[in-house]
């Protein structure tokens, strides 16, 4: 899911701040580049073996909704690549709207073409809101758990919401099924019990091999009750912010886009062999 307002946390600076991005700097493409990542002659170092992919949410797209953390992990050495997925006719700019299923399909497109470029078997994926879920899609029925690491899940709809922000929207709308459909299939699909949920958890949150992890704040008011967001089974970590700050007040917009502490909880699982401890002053 997605929220259209941002309130930024005291625990960001300034820089993390975003802006728009000139149209054409579209990060869906093999040739586009976008202020370091989407660099597709980068090559994974001995210190970081894998590309990273971001995946954005609801209502997002790849240049947007990764203003902030995409600088901040090619400043660490890291070769960051983003994708859009979920494109519907007539909505430009707002993508993560069209079936999940189909999405699933273009992430995995976009995987073979990051690992062809990087000439590395594996990479790390790393999503926001429908992002940190959509790749369990992919991985649990799309063959794609062989060719992924580690899935990082920043505030994900993982077992969908039921109270705020688009899904509240929509249910307010009679007929739901038309209106949904008419906005995007994606924010349905969310929805706490749809039938794509129901089939994405059956059987375990987990696929083995791979390794997961999801960063969630108890301000999130559009994946809620915030907990849904978390994972059971093995190699699995969940994180709440607030655990390791309790002055930290980003909401589900802000923890991706400008959240110092998220981001390096995603340094950290990225890298779990170095990872230092998350503070307030991360």
């Amino acid at each position: 899911m997605a929220v259209a307002v941002v309130a930024l946390p005291a625990t960001t600076t300034a820089a993390a701040t975003p802006t728009a991005a000139p149209a054409s700097e579209s990060a869906g493409t093999l040739s586009g580049t976008t202020g370091g990542w989407n660099d597709y002659s980068c090559k994974p170092s001995a210190a970081h073996p894998r590309a990273v992919v971001l995946v954005h949410g609801t209502f997002g797209n790849s240049v947007d909704n990764w203003l902030g953390l995409a600088p901040y992990l090619v400043k660490r050495g890291y070769c960051v690549f983003s994708l859009d997925y979920g494109q519907l006719p007539g909505k430009p700019f707002f993508h993560g709207l069209g079936p999940i299923e189909d999405s699933a399909r273009q992430l995995a497109a976009y995987v073979d073409k990051v690992l062809a470029a990087t000439g590395t078997e594996k990479v790390d994926i790393v999503g926001h809101s429908q992002g940190g879920m959509m790749p369990r899609q992919y991985l649990r029925f799309l063959g794609g758990a062989p060719k992924v690491n580690a899935l990082i899940g920043i505030a994900p709809s993982n077992h969908g919401t039921t109270l705020s922000g688009l899904a509240e929207l929509a249910d307010r709308f009679p007929p739901i099924g038309d209106v949904v459909e008419e906005i995007g299939p994606a924010l349905l699909q969310q929805k706490e019990g749809s039938d794509f949920l129901k089939k994405l958890n059956a059987g375990g949150d987990t696929v083995p091999g791979v390794k997961y992890t999801v960063i969630a704040t108890k301000y999130d008011e559009v994946v809620t009750p915030y907990k849904t967001q978390f994972l059971e089974g093995p190699n699995v970590k969940n994180v709440t912010l607030q655990e390791l700050c309790p002055l930290n007040i980003s909401e589900h917009l802000a923890v991706a886009l400008a959240d110092r502490m998220a981001w390096h909880e995603t340094a950290n699982a990225l890298d779990p062999a170095h990872a230092t401890p998350t503070t307030c002053f991360s």
